[in-house]
């Protein structure tokens, strides 16, 4: 078999199946494809609408939430293709957002992991599908507001990278796990998805794994998948028209992006950089988390 699409669902009923209908709509690679989707405990119907609707999606309902990592885990533990994508639920494939993908990677047997070019409901660019690592450099400009003043510089805008050809396939550090395509074997090579993660920072810890082992992550733009984004959090705009989870999610999934950062930046860039740079990053981690985690306690 050439695919396994997993895809995570954590109470997105009427995305995830607007998600489904979309895969099964899209032409499947030559060698087929099998569906595996992965509940995180879901309240709202999720589980019993994939028994009703889609027999033939593998269904892993768990009684309790372990977190997108764990949940991506549990999916590509049994799956058979030869390729994974990981897929989230609040997403609409395209026809061709499968095989082509597929067949270029096939084509391209050195690459370690392939996104497409992602777009909102609007059409615009998902930006999050495109980024650098978040190094202490790359984060100050894009906090201060550098980038955005200086937008064509790599110097200054290494974190959303804009200045590249978002035309062209090319080569990227960050993708993300929103739609991540990669070789099952790769993924059993590096051990899957870090678990310590519960939600956020996951994809950009696997992507430094992936290029720390000599394999290229690599932009697709010459297909489309639609991202409604953050209907699982509650905290994207982009999505509070049509999912917005209560408060008490609200600020669990803000507290762990926060824990996130600190954990990311304590794996990987802390014996990297001086203390002082070190200390300055976790303060401005903690502030920007105080801020983002009262913004939704303070919420209705």
């Amino acid at each position: 078999m050439d695919l396994s699409v997993v895809v995570v669902s954590y109470n997105t009923c009427r995305l995830l199946d607007d998600c489904l209908r979309s895969l099964y709509a899209a032409a499947p690679p030559p060698g087929g494809m099998e569906v595996i989707v992965v509940d995180n405990a879901s309240a709202d119907g999720s589980v019993a609408m994939v028994r009703e609707r889609y027999p033939a999606v593998r269904l892993i309902a768990d009684e309790v939430n372990r977190g997108y990592s764990a949940a991506n885990n549990r999916g590509s533990a049994v799956a058979t293709g030869d390729y994974l994508l990981f897929l989230n639920s609040d997403t609409v494939v395209g026809g061709d957002a499968l095989a082509r993908p597929v067949a270029h990677m096939r084509a391209n047997p050195d690459i370690g992991a392939l996104t497409v070019r992602l777009v909102y409901p609007n059409g615009e660019r998902d930006p999050d599908n495109h980024r650098g690592f978040p190094t202490p450099w790359n984060a100050f400009c894009h906090f201060t507001l550098l980038s955005r003043l200086f937008p064509h510089s790599p110097r200054f805008n290494g974190y959303f990278r804009s200045y590249e050809d978002f035309s062209q396939v090319h080569p990227v550090p960050v993708i993300a796990g929103s739609y991540m395509l990669m070789p099952r074997a790769l993924d059993r090579q590096l051990g899957g998805w870090d678990e310590t993660y519960f939600f956020y920072g996951e994809d950009i810890d696997y992507c430094y794994r992936i290029q720390a082992a000599g394999r290229p992550i690599i932009y697709y733009p010459l297909v489309e998948v639609v991202h409604y984004k953050g209907a699982s959090s509650g905290l994207r705009k982009e999505s509070a028209d049509i999912a917005r989870p209560p408060k008490a999610t609200r600020v669990k999934v803000a507290e762990e992006s926060v824990r996130a950062m600190r954990v990311f930046y304590g794996k990987f860039y802390r014996d990297k950089y001086p203390r002082v740079v070190t200390a300055f990053v976790l303060a401005g981690i903690q502030a920007r988390g105080w801020l983002r985690i009262l913004k939704h306690r303070l919420s209705p």
